[in-house]
């Protein structure tokens, strides 16, 4: 099934469709800032002295398991929670202290749709834009080019409701646009979302970011990450226990090369008093255990592939390192419940 391609399209500099926003040029200090945050709910800590900084143009990806900290981190980003210490400056500006300041440079996406289910398309870019003290006549020649970049026009007058998921979201996101933000903070903003919506709307980030916005993204899509996010921040438990872009942090913290095993007898083969895990575990570095499946991590496969060659009932996938088995290498297989 073929995808539509989308057909607006934003200058890379200059005057957009979305206003005035030529790229930004570097400044003396990062355009977003976050010192040493702390936050505690009760005797837990959520947030543990984490900092980072963001650049003009750039896409900072967070990673992390359920109950890290990622949205946590994202409340107090947006003054919705008061940090128990540290320091957040966006814009030379202090948050909370300059909240409203921040805020009318900031665009949100949520993780749940909060567009109005009584109104249009057109009437939820023009009502929000109230909010942020655009006129009508303003909104009314700004909201047709937010729903073109949403590859929306044609659902102007459609409600929320008649439409689907990537449609809501693309939504969300031109709605994020209409006060021509600086920096967009986007909580796992494809989520539920098929391969085609989600494609979509990635084309539609990485036009914002040639456009020199910048971008805080929260994802549980590795893929997402990796296509999109310029550096990455790993988070577990509140603290932030790797940071780099990454393909680098995929080189620096795993072997090269992955064999995955499935099938009859694929667990038996590392069974301890086996002879197959005798004579196969010196073919990689690291061996681990996921259900039905063993992933083997090495620097040359291919006398490992040899190896299992031998076991006809075995298949087996032979793959590049991933942002996948980063994420599941520093923080663990075991499913965790929470947010």
């Amino acid at each position: 099934m073929s995808r539509a391609r989308p057909t607006a399209q934003i200058p890379a500099t200059g005057t957009s469709a979305l206003g005035h926003n030529p790229r930004m040029q570097d400044t003396p200090e990062p355009l977003f800032e976050v010192r040493a945050l702390h936050k505690r709910y009760g005797q837990t800590t959520v947030v543990d002295h984490l900092s980072f900084s963001i650049a003009p143009g750039e896409c900072l990806g967070v990673i992390g398991p359920n109950g890290a900290g990622k949205t946590t981190t994202l409340r107090m980003c947006l003054g919705q929670a008061s940090p128990d210490g540290g320091q957040i400056r966006a814009f030379g500006l202090d948050m909370p202290r300059q909240a409203l300041a921040i805020k009318a440079q900031l665009g949100v996406v949520t993780q749940f749709d909060t567009l109005d289910p009584d109104f249009s398309c057109l009437e939820n870019l023009i009502v929000y834009g109230r909010y942020f003290g655009l006129s009508r006549r303003v909104m009314l020649e700004r909201a047709p080019r937010l729903l073109e970049f949403a590859a929306l026009s044609h659902k102007a007058d459609a409600r929320p409701g008649e439409l689907s998921g990537g449609m809501r979201r693309r939504l969300s996101l031109a709605r994020a646009l209409v006060n021509n933000p600086r920096l967009l903070l986007l909580d796992e903003p494809t989520t539920g979302l098929d391969p085609q919506a989600r494609h979509l709307m990635w084309e539609r980030l990485q036009m914002l970011l040639q456009q020199g916005k910048s971008i805080l993204l929260t994802t549980h899509f590795m893929d997402e990450a990796e296509r999109l996010c310029h550096r990455l921040l790993v988070l577990d438990h509140g603290r932030c226990i790797a940071e780099g872009p990454p393909r680098t942090l995929i080189a620096e913290h795993l072997e090269p090369e992955v064999v995955e095993a499935y099938g009859n007898g694929a667990l038996g083969l590392l069974r301890p008093d086996g002879p197959e895990a005798e004579a196969l575990r010196p073919l990689a570095s690291r061996t681990e255990v996921s259900g039905d499946t063993l992933f083997f991590y090495t620097r040359d496969a291919r006398p490992l592939l040899q190896a299992l060659a031998g076991h006809s009932a075995l298949r087996t996938l032979h793959r590049p390192a991933n942002l996948e088995d980063l994420f599941l290498k520093l923080t663990g297989r075991q499913i965790r419940e929470g947010g």
